[in-house]
Parts: structure tokens; C-alpha cells; sequence
């Protein structure tokens, strides 16, 4: 809306003011606004011509003023000439101070478009700047992952990757490195992922090179828990029957802490595993890192295990080797389960044991054919029951362990047997069969001690050097029975679930090792022909049976409390018992063939024409025979052994005298015939009279009362059945008759002996008269 007021108004009021300024410099203040108003309106003429105009009416004001006044108008004038002369002079100065204001507003202008330049460079400069500040601090922030990932902080290098992505990517998306960055994100990722796998399978590694020592400090802190358990059972023998890892144990043990783990000799650090864990949960591969490390554990269960193992090397080093480091690589899993449950769970861990179990089973069983010896065996079952004690205080299950222990035992209870059977033969084989002489208390006292022998003297009775009634085979069986019986319980010591079959076992095994390896070896040495070997075998006989008898209580006491109660019955003894039977019946052969063997020398003349004044060869050799046996072959055997021998032998000798006359080459006997055979009876009956026991003559009363019916009077009493029973009742019914038949009662000349004699042979061979 254009100005009410007129410019050229405006302009005469400026002059006016400009003008009526009191002083110069009220005047150039007023002045100088009034010219760049003017020039900024481009009224800078108007200007001038207002102060002109102002001018002349100050001079036709003055003309006037003058013409009143002359004398004050030539003062006027000249004062106004000079006023003008200086307004000239000004406004010379007000145009070139014009111009020049001019001048400077144009650089001004000039000077305020390059400022407003400036400031937009200026303005893109700072946002450039910002940017690239920003940047900078995403590209330091990607520098400081990679930095952390050299210095090992791989979880730290994780979060500033997390933060980076999630935080200071997103106030940079507008550039193109945000891009790159973004892209480079996985690749960092999975060098994270790839560097925590390489720490950790290095770990891997070093834990499986470590697991045999960790196995084998394991093994010794087992050893050490045994130790502190036998110590504390023989202070409290009620502790004996609470074997390593019963729960008394383990309390009674809880003061001695070990860390198998951690401790000065092995130590296994888990934070490779945690750290590479607690990485793929967070890049959320927990799944595939289970994955791989259950691949990777299978993996090394299969390096630890070998193709073979020996168990013939020196201390069983293959076998503790192998089982050392099952045991450290399973304690290592069985840790890491209870660590982390998350990883590694019970199924996966069992799995891998279970193999490793069956597969030390394996190699062991196709091994146990090198093993022929039992301490080595016994040797093997130690290192493996350390074995099971040790992973039974981690929890792992160990049935197969034991069924596996059983069929060792079969092997060491064979190679037991095996072994003693070969002992037991050569002890047989070698004895010298004679009464064993001691020389020595020691000696005695050693005997004693180790045979199962109650002497019937006390020791301090015993003079030496005397005799024990039985061969050297007899203790050395003893001694070999005593170390059967403990090496059969050794393999019980420490670990063994099957007690009862230990006990059973060897009840077999030592019956059968008595009657196969002892008495049927001794029974067939019965045919020898030499008597004192065999009088000496039926005291080894009644000494091995008394040595059964006494082994019975004390397999029953031996037995664990697993075993069926009752008493203990070893069928050896009744082989024993029932084979002294034999050795009897032997020593009666041997004792009647040699009686045979005297009486078939006998040389009776039954039609003697003369008295025999002397008993005949042949009896005084026989009651020689009888004496000798009883003094020294049969010295040793028990008394009524020793009495029925000889009532065997006296029956039998009786017999075979008796049988004598009635042989069916005799045909007649007369008087000196039969005093002959009374006077050799006689002189048997007075030996046996010696013998000191009237049983024994008992033998003899068919033999004397036959002899009596032979030289009896009146024969015919025989007939009368009542004087028979009374005088005659032990003579046989049927050979009194034939003996009576053959009686002559006259004694015939030699010629007529010749002629009867020269018959006999001739019908003997066949021959004519």
C-alpha cells in the first residue's frame, strides 16, 4: 500500500532538521542518514535539490532581510557566500561520500553472497565431517572386534559385534560402508565361531594326550582310598565288611578332599569349552556345536582305543594303559556333563562308556589266550577291579565290568587247577613213598604246621631224628592245597561281586584236583608189587582223608556271607576214604601171594616113615615173614589196620596149610604125615601166641582141630554130631571126611614107599603097572 506522506515532504522536514542542527556534529549525524536514505531510495537528486531549494529560500530570505537592511544584508551576503561556498565544498564531500558509500554497499553485497557461500559449504563441510566422524567410529568399532578376536576376548569381540550391528549400523545406514559392514558381519561371525573351535579343539587334544595321566592319578587316588579303608578296618574290624564306595566309606573318607581335576598333578581348565559354549549360544549354533562335539568326542574314543593289547608285558602296562585312558576320558565327560548339562547329556555320555567298555572287553578277551600263567591273571584282575572301583565313584554303571571279571575267574580258577594238577602229579610221581625223617625241630614244627597232622606225642616229647608216618607228599600236598585255597580267595581281594561262585568253584576244583590229581594217581600206583610202597600209600590214603575231614570246616567258615549256609562236604574224601579199602585189599593180595609163595614150598612127605623132629622150612620162614611185616613194612599203619592184615594173613595161611593135605594128589596120609603138619601148626599157633592178641588165634582153630581130628583115636566122633560140635565144630563138614579117608594108621617100609610112590607117578603121568 503506497505512503501517505509525500517523499518530497519527508525530504524539506530532513533539510529542515539538518539545517537547524545546534552544532557540526549534530549536523553530519543528521546529515548523513538523510543522504544514504536518500541514496538507498534513490532520492539523492531530490535530496540536492531540496537543500538547494532550501538554499535559495534562504537567500531570497536574506535578499529580503537585506533590502530592510543593507549594511546587515552585505554581512549576510558575504556570510551566505561563504556559507555557500562551504556547502559547495560539502556537498563535493557528500558526493564522494555518496560514491563511495556506493562503492562499499556493492562490496558489501559482494562480500555478504560470498559469506552466505561460505556458510553453505561451511554447513556441508560439518555434516560431511559428522559423517565421516560417524563412520569412524563404526570402522573403530569393527577394528576393536578384530582386535578383541587377536587378544583371545572372542565373547567380548562377540558383543561389540552385537552392538555394532544392532546399534551404531542402524545411524549409519545412508552410507554405503554400513553396507560393507553389514556384509562383513556373518564372515566375523563365523571367524569368532571358527576361533573358538580351534581353541577348543586344541583343548581337545591336549585333554586327550592327558587322559591316560588323569586315568592313572585316578587309579592312585583309588589306591589311596583302599589303603585309608584297610587301615580303618583293622582299627574297627566292623568296618571290614563295607567295601570302597559304600556309603560307610565314602563318609569315613570325606575328609579327605581330592580334586581330581585340580590338583597338583593334573590339572584340566574347562573354560576353551565354556567360553566356545557360551560363543554358539549366543550366535545360536548351540545345536550344530552339539552336534560337532559329540562327533569330534566320538571321534577321539575311537583314537584312544587300540587295535590290541598285550597281557603278558611286565605289570600289565598295555592293559593299565588302555584302562587308564578310558577312565580319564570318562571322568572328562562325566565332568562335563555335570558342567554342562546343556552339552553333553547322561544318554550321550553312557553311550560313549558303554562302548568303551565293550570294546576294552573285547581286545582283553582275544588277548586272554597269551596268559597261561594265574598270578599274571590275577595281576589283570587287579588292574581291572581298580578300574571299576574308579569309575564307580563317578557314577558310571559297571555290571558288564563284573559279568566280565566272572569269565576271567573261569579262566584264572582253570589255570589254577592246571597248574596245581601239574604239581600235585609230580609231587605223586617223584615221593620217594617212604616214612618222612625229620632231623630238625624246625623242620618238625614246620611240618606240623603246614599238614593237616596231630602227632601223638607232645613236642616236647619228640627226640630227633625221628620219622613221620607219612611220605614227603603228604605235606608238600598240604602246602600246595593251603596256597590253592588262598590264590583262589585272592582274586575276592578288593573287588569281586560274585563271591558265591568262588566259593563253589572251589569246592569243584579242589574235589576234583584230590581225586584226580592225588588219589586216582595214588591208586593207580597200588599195582606195584613192592609192599612198602603200598603200606605207605594207605597212610598217605588215611592221612589225605583226614586232611578232607579237617578241610570241610574250614571252607564252610571260609565262605562269604553271600554263600548258602551248612556244613561243607568234599566228595574227595569219601574217594579217599573208599580207596584205603583198596590199598587194603592190596596189601592182603600182596601178603597172601607171598604167603602162597612160602606154603607152595612146602615139601610134605605124608608117608614119612620117620618123625619130624624140626617145624619145616617153609612155616619158619612164613612166622619169619609175618614178624618182619609186622616190625617194620606194617609199622606204620594204624592198629586195627595192622590187626586185620594180620588176621587176613593168618585166616589165609591157614587155609592154604589146610589146604595141604587135602590136595587130590594126596592119597594117603599117614601118622608122621600128619605129626609133621601138627608140630608146623603147633609152631604157627606158639607165633601168634607172641602177637599178644587172642583174636588172631581164632585163624587157627579149623587148622588145630583138624589136626586133632586127624590124630584123634577114635575117629568115628566126627560122625556123632554131638561130639563133632563139641570137639570138632570149626572143622569143615565136608573136608573131615576126605581127610579121614586119606588116614592110614600104619607106617609102610621104604621099599613099600617106593612101590606106592612109583604108583602114584605112574598113574600121574599115564603109565601101566
Amino acid at each position: 500500500m503506497p505512503s501517505v506522506i509525500d517523499p518530497r515532504m519527508e525530504l524539506d522536514y530532513a533539510v529542515q532538521q539538518i539545517v537547524q542542527a545546534p552544532s557540526d556534529n549534530e549536523y553530519f549525524n543528521q546529515l548523513l542518514p538523510a543522504i544514504k536514505d536518500a541514496s538507498k531510495g534513490g532520492q539523492s537528486h531530490q535530496l540536492l535539490r531540496s537543500l538547494t531549494q532550501y538554499s535559495a529560500n534562504r537567500e531570497s530570505e536574506i535578499e529580503r532581510i537585506c533590502n530592510t537592511n543593507h549594511q546587515g544584508f552585505v554581512s549576510s551576503v558575504n556570510q551566505l557566500l561563504h556559507v555557500r561556498e562551504g556547502t559547495i565544498g560539502l556537498t563535493s564531500e557528500i558526493l564522494a561520500l555518496n560514491h563511495s558509500i556506493q562503492s562499499s554497499t556493492e562490496k558489501l553485497a559482494e562480500q555478504k553472497k560470498a559469506l552466505v557461500d561460505s556458510r553453505g559449504v561451511r554447513q556441508n563441510i560439518d555434516e560431511a565431517t559428522q559423517a565421516l566422524r560417524d563412520c569412524l567410529d563404526v570402522l573403530r568399532l569393527a577394528n576393536q572386534v578384530h582386535d578383541l578376536l587377536s587378544r583371545k576376548s572372542r565373547y567380548s569381540a562377540l558383543r561389540a559385534l552385537d552392538e555394532l550391528q544392532s546399534v551404531h549400523l542402524k545411524e549409519i545406514t545412508q552410507y554405503k560402508i554400513a553396507e560393507m559392514i553389514q556384509k562383513s558381519v556373518p564372515a566375523t561371525k563365523k571367524l569368532i565361531a571358527e576361533a573358538v573351535m580351534t581353541d577348543l579343539n586344541t583343548w581337545l587334544f591336549r585333554i586327550r594326550e592327558t587322559s591316560q595321566f588323569l586315568g592313572e592319578v585316578a587309579f592312585y587316588h583309588t589306591e589311596q582310598r583302599r589303603t585309608r579303608q584297610k587301615d580303618r578296618a583293622e582299627a574297627l574290624p566292623d568296618l571290614s565288611n563295607f567295601k570302597l564306595n559304600f556309603a560307610i566309606e565314602l563318609v569315613s573318607d570325606e575328609t579327605e578332599e581330592f580334586d581330581i581335576l585340580d590338583n597338583e598333578d593334573v590339572q584340566v581348565d574347562f573354560t576353551p569349552l565354556f567360553e566356545c559354549l557360551h560363543i554358539h549360544n549366543a550366535l545360536g549354533q548351540i545345536d550344530r556345536f552339539r552336534a560337532e562335539y559329540a562327533a569330534t568326542r566320538k571321534q577321539q574314543k575311537e583314537l584312544l582305543m587300540p587295535s590290541s593289547v598285550t597281557l603278558i608285558d611286565a605289570e600289565s602296562a598295555s592293559l593299565s594303559e588302555l584302562l587308564e585312558g578310558i577312565a580319564g576320558f570318562a571322568i572328562v565327560e562325566k565332568a562335563t556333563m555335570k558342567k554342562t548339562p546343556e552339552l553333553r547329556s547322561a544318554v550321550d555320555v553312557d553311550e560313549l562308556w558303554d562302548s568303551m567298555c565293550q570294546t576294552a572287553i573285547t581286545l582283553i578277551s582275544k588277548a586272554l589266550h597269551e596268559v597261561t600263567n594265574a598270578e599274571v591273571l590275577l595281576k589283570i584282575k587287579g588292574v581291572i577291579a581298580l578300574f571299576i572301583q574308579t569309575m564307580e565313584s563317578w557314577s558310571y554303571p559297571v555290571a558288564a565290568l563284573d559279568a566280565f571279571l566272572l569269565k576271567l575267574f573261569e579262566k584264572y580258577a582253570e589255570l589254577l587247577k592246571r597248574r596245581f594238577s601239574d604239581d600235585f602229579q609230580e609231587i605223586v610221581s617223584t615221593d620217594d613213598y617212604m616214612p618222612m625223617p625229620i632231623s630238625k625241630l624246625d623242620e618238625y614244627d614246620k611240618v606240623v604246621n603246614v599238614s593237616w597232622y596231630t602227632p601223638d606225642k607232645p613236642r616236647e616229647d619228640i627226640r630227633f631224628p625221628c620219622v613221620l608216618p607219612f611220605s614227603q607228599m603228604y605235606p608238600l600236598c598240604c602246602i600246595d592245597i593251603r596256597n590253592f585255597l588262598n590264590q583262589f580267595y585272592f582274586f575276592s581281594d578288593d573287588h569281586f561281586q560274585h563271591p558265591r561262585v568262588i566259593d563253589e568253584t572251589l569246592k569243584t576244583s579242589l574235589d576234583e584236583l584230590l581225586s584226580e590229581s592225588v588219589c586216582r594217581l595214588l591208586v593207580e600206583r597200588l599195582n606195584s608189587q613192592y609192599l612198602g610202597q603200598i603200606v605207605q600209600i594207605l597212610i598217605n590214603l588215611e592221612h589225605f582223608e583226614i586232611a578232607c575231614r579237617e578241610l570241610e570246616p574250614l571252607l564252610a567258615a571260609a565262605r562269604s556271607n553271600a554263600s548258602v549256609e551248612g556244613s561243607v562236604s568234599l566228595s574227595a574224601t569219601e574217594e579217599f576214604r573208599g580207596n584205603k579199602k583198596t590199598a587194603e585189599k592190596r596189601i592182603f593180595e600182596l601178603v597172601n601171594s607171598k604167603i602162597d609163595d612160602l606154603i607152595g614150598t612146602a615139601e610134605y612127605d605124608w608117608m614119612a616113615p620117620t618123625l619130624e623132629k624140626e617145624p619145616s622150612n617153609y612155616m619158619q620162614t612164613l612166622t619169619r615173614y609175618l614178624s618182619n611185616i609186622m616190625n617194620s613194612v606194617l609199622l606204620g599203619l594204624p592198629t586195627e589196620i595192622k590187626e586185620l592184615i594180620y588176621f587176613d594173613a593168618l585166616s589165609h595161611a591157614a587155609t592154604m596149610i589146610l589146604s595141604l593135605p587135602l590136595s587130590t594128589e594126596v592119597r594117603r596120609i599117614n601118622p608122621n604125615g600128619v605129626a609133621a603138619l601138627a608140630k608146623d601148626v603147633q609152631y604157627l599157633t606158639e607165633f601168634v601166641d607172641t602177637l599178644g592178641n587172642p583174636i588172631l588165634r581164632e585163624n587157627l582153630d579149623e587148622l588145630q582141630q583138624t589136626i586133632m581130628l586127624m590124630q584123634a583115636e577114635n575117629s568115628d566122633e566126627f560122625y556123632d554130631i554131638a561130639t563133632r560140635n563139641k570137639k570138632y565144630g570149626r572143622v569143615d563138614a565136608m573136608n573131615g571126611p576126605i581127610l579121614l579117608e586119606k588116614l592110614t594108621h600104619t607106617v609102610q617100609s621104604p621099599a613099600l614107599l617106593k612101590t606106592d610112590k612109583f604108583q602114584a607117578l605112574s598113574s600121574r603121568f599115564g603109565m601101566k603097572s
